[in-house]
């Protein structure tokens, strides 16, 4: 009998067992695939970090303790996990990512800057904002290398007891009759706990079909584009990561390049998101995906508007109102 069993060890249940096993209790973590796999939600080479949250002011409490440990776990496993390089939130007046950054950084009195359209491109030369563009400058934002997060909290957990298991699924689980504890059914064996924590990113609303939770996986593509005139410019310290809405509303983030990686990551995540199903996942990315990204850069950072150098599907499961 083991306190809490745990479905899902990518970027949420890898945590989510280090923090448990912390704590004393018998861990048993279930993941459907191989360690590092590039199946869901947490693969590659970055995520961004910031604390002016423009979906909403709550948000701000918890990413300002994610702070911390992020800091207590680089200190614990002696890996840099966090590469804070600054960050933009690009918009007209009255656009939701400006306007709710702002109420963010005013709530909670965070550190920040105003800039106008003609500073931005006076401090980073690679952006091009047109005349109404406002931006807010947060020094602290970043972004986490996903992969060496996830090894470091697994390697924690293992350490502190926990029983990972990989290449498991979850078939099925259910509620013991009187309520208290749960047995979770795998090919291998069937488990029981005191608790269950579903971490399964894309695989929760089949995991979690009972329930009736409105979350629905969306497909997400990633580009990574080749810098005219070389990476200097788009190197950590030298460009910003940003979010940017434009005033279509087709609002995409860009990263700067990561170590081990040789462009720029180039992802939108309020256009283009169509419904899938992990299993089924289309992962094949086709031209005109790549033309709409290209197009946007174009306008907004032109040195990147030529060669895609590398592709990448994952997904992104969301909610009807987009509330985490």
């Amino acid at each position: 009998m083991y306190d809490v069993i745990l479905v899902g060890l990518g970027g949420m249940g890898s945590p989510t067992a280090y923090e448990l096993a912390a704590r004393g209790k018998r861990v048993l973590g279930l993941e459907q695939h191989a360690p590092g796999h590039d199946r869901g939600s947490s693969h590659g080479g970055s995520r961004l970090i910031r604390q002016a949250y423009f979906e909403d002011p709550a948000y701000v409490p918890l990413v300002r303790r994610a702070y911390e440990l992020w800091r207590r776990l680089e200190a614990e496993t002696n890996r840099d996990l966090m590469t804070l390089c600054g960050g933009l939130m690009l918009g007209h007046r009255g656009s939701e990512v400006l306007e709710g950054s702002l109420r963010s950084a005013r709530e909670h009195d965070l550190p920040c800057e105003v800039l106008e359209a003609g500073e931005v491109r006076r401090r980073f030369p690679a952006l091009a904002p047109d005349p109404g563009t406002v931006a807010l400058y947060e020094a602290v934002s970043g972004f986490i290398d996903p992969a060496a997060a996830m090894d470091a909290q697994r390697d924690l957990a293992a350490g502190l007891g926990a029983e990972l298991r990989f290449g498991e699924p979850v078939v099925s689980w259910e509620a013991a009759d009187s309520g208290e504890g749960v047995r979770v059914e795998t090919p291998e064996a069937v488990y029981e706990a005191e608790r269950l924590v579903i971490a399964s990113g894309a695989w929760a609303p089949a995991l979690l079909a009972e329930m009736g939770l409105p979350l629905e996986p969306e497909r997400r593509v990633i580009c990574w584009f080749e810098p005219a005139g070389g990476p200097g410019p788009f190197l950590p310290g030298n460009f910003p990561v940003f979010i940017w809405e434009p005033e279509d509303g087709n609002t995409f983030t860009c990263f700067p390049i990561a170590p081990g990686e040789r462009g720029v990551k180039t992802v939108f995540f309020r256009a283009g998101g169509v419904p899938c199903d992990p299993d089924t996942l289309d992962r094949h990315v086709r031209g005109e995906e790549i033309s709409f990204a290209r197009e946007y850069l174009a306008a907004y950072v032109p040195a990147l508007a030529g060669r895609c150098l590398a592709t990448d599907v994952c997904m992104y499961t969301n909610t009807p109102d987009e509330h985490f």
